[in-house]
């Protein structure tokens, strides 16, 4: 009687974690193809709200998704979702930033450096006011996550567009290597 009862347990264990991972299999896969208006969801941090404020930025258009509210833990982290090809200008941040790449994938380039190739779980450490940029991939949606370090100092310096020819190049850099 025990072992009959030993093995409906296990037998009920394993239907159950069988039906576990499938539900988990499918909720990945429509993560995967579902969409947030025009925006694939192409990470589990959700995609936010068209970039209004910062889009005089971007060459093409992004969207921006706050991830912490709390100000005294003092560490803001935002989700940047950005279409094919787009890219911010080359800008700076007195306080510096880091990057971790979670879904498509994206470029991140120092000013006078070669350029990075970003792909989910990559992490960029930008150092306080070193001149930078970075974006989608040609064809490729990209999302990062975005951290304000020493946010109490930390001011952005807006610069120039990145050219389409200083992309091109970028993305040409980047695939010969």
């Amino acid at each position: 009687m025990k072992q009959t009862l030993f093995i409906i347990t296990l037998a009920g264990l394993i239907l159950t974690a069988c039906s576990d991972r499938n539900s988990r299999e499918k909720k990945t896969e429509d993560m995967k193809t579902a969409t947030h208006g025009e925006v694939p969801v192409i990470s589990n941090f959700p995609v936010g709200e068209p970039n209004t404020g910062y889009a005089q930025y971007f060459s093409g258009r992004s969207w921006l998704a706050p991830l912490t509210e709390m100000s005294e833990l003092n560490v803001p982290v935002s989700n940047v979702t950005f279409e094919p090809g787009c890219r911010n200008n080359w800008h700076s941040h007195s306080g510096g930033q880091i990057l971790i790449a979670v879904g498509g994938t994206g470029y991140y380039q120092q000013r006078g450096k070669e350029v990075i190739r970003m792909e989910p779980g990559d992490v960029i450490e930008i150092a306080p006011d070193i001149e930078h940029w970075h974006g989608a991939a040609p064809g490729q949606w990209f999302s990062h996550l975005a951290i304000a370090c020493n946010p109490q100092t930390n001011e952005n310096t807006w610069l120039e567009p990145v050219s389409d020819e200083e992309y091109a190049q970028a993305v040409k850099q980047e695939g010969s290597q």
